[in-house]
């Protein structure tokens, strides 16, 4: 197996790099690609150093069998033909591809058979958030078919960037040490606040980062389930939550879907509010599966339930949910453009 992965040296990146070791992926070769920027530094990997090399149009690619890319939108779109065209599979974790009708958006406990067929040699990994929901959703999708979706999330700083993540830490210093706080990465001081954005806004006044969770549930889940999400950021550096509320054709009890929720891959459930047990950012960090807990009945609708959740958006929200989706096609016998 020859590995490649793009935008090696930013927070997904090295994460990547990180979980392909935890996993034991198999891989013969590595590569490494960055920008200007990040060319030639050298990260560790099973006991070698291995040196970025400058993303280019040449032929680099040649041989490689999959092709993990986190490097933005634009280079994503730029380089998707030099990365494929020698049959690589490139599974992408930017926006640039998730919403194109010739591009399957896959996270593999909801749909993994739809990364068997990529007319393109692109799979799309989805928006962190909406990741993380329609892994809890697609046990109780299986209960009763969900209609409606209402989401709040509460993410953390993580999300924008391991720049993002320097600023809060910086933040918070400088306003220890009653200095004005430094404000790059987000429209306001985050630090000791919770902004009601993220992304730009559209004109329905929902932001793009809603929008996403609305259209990609739909696409990965294969349902006409409408999603109305408020996004937020917030002051914790790690791993993003959401308070969720479902309606189902059917109505459901909570221990049903507790239950369901127990079975289900990626899911780890907590739920014990008599002892105050219930998942967060502080425990969820670092760990692979979505923790869900607070399920209960919803007040306002019989057919309703409400819950928590929370995930390392950057572990199973990127870099896992990809390995996994290349673990997949490795257990099917099809990367590489051969099946």
């Amino acid at each position: 197996m020859k590995v490649a992965i793009v935008g090696a040296s930013g927070a997904v990146g090295q994460e990547f790099l990180r979980v392909l070791d935890e996993r034991q992926f198999p891989i013969d070769e590595l590569l490494l690609f960055g920008s200007q920027r990040s060319a030639g530094r050298r990260y560790p990997f099973r006991g070698k150093e291995v040196e970025v090399k400058l993303l280019q149009h040449n032929e680099d690619f040649c041989g490689v069998d999959i092709a993990f890319t986190s490097a933005g939108a634009s280079t994503s779109r730029e380089f998707a033909e030099t990365i494929t065209r020698h049959g690589a599979v490139m599974i992408d974790n930017s926006s640039a591809f998730r919403m194109d009708a010739d591009v399957p958006l896959v996270v593999p406990e909801c749909n993994a058979e739809d990364a068997l067929v990529r007319p393109r040699g692109i799979i799309a990994n989805p928006n962190c958030t909406t990741i993380m929901m329609v892994v809890v959703l697609q046990p109780i999708e299986r209960l009763s078919h969900i209609e409606r979706i209402h989401v709040a999330s509460y993410q953390s700083a993580s999300g924008a960037g391991a720049a993002a993540m320097q600023e809060l830490e910086q933040q918070y210093r400088q306003l220890a040490e009653g200095q004005e706080p430094t404000v790059r990465k987000f429209p306001y001081q985050l630090a000791y606040n919770v902004i009601p954005q993220i992304d730009v806004f559209q004109d329905n006044g929902y932001t793009k980062e809603e929008m996403k969770m609305f259209n990609e549930t739909r696409k990965i889940m294969h349902t006409d389930a409408r999603c109305s999400a408020m996004c937020v950021r917030i002051s914790s550096l790690r791993s993003h939550s959401e308070a969720v509320w479902v309606e189902t054709r059917e109505p459901l009890t909570p221990e049903q879907v507790r239950e369901a929720l127990r079975q289900a891959p990626g899911v780890t459930v907590v739920d014990d509010p008599s002892h105050q047990q219930y998942p967060m950012p502080l425990f969820t960090a670092g760990k692979d599966d979505i923790y869900v807990g607070r399920i209960r009945q919803d007040l306002a609708t019989p057919n309703g339930i409400t819950l928590w959740l929370s995930g390392d958006q950057i572990k199973k929200g990127a870099a896992l949910n990809a390995v996994q989706i290349g673990e997949y096609l490795i257990k099917k016998g099809e990367f590489g453009g051969r099946p």
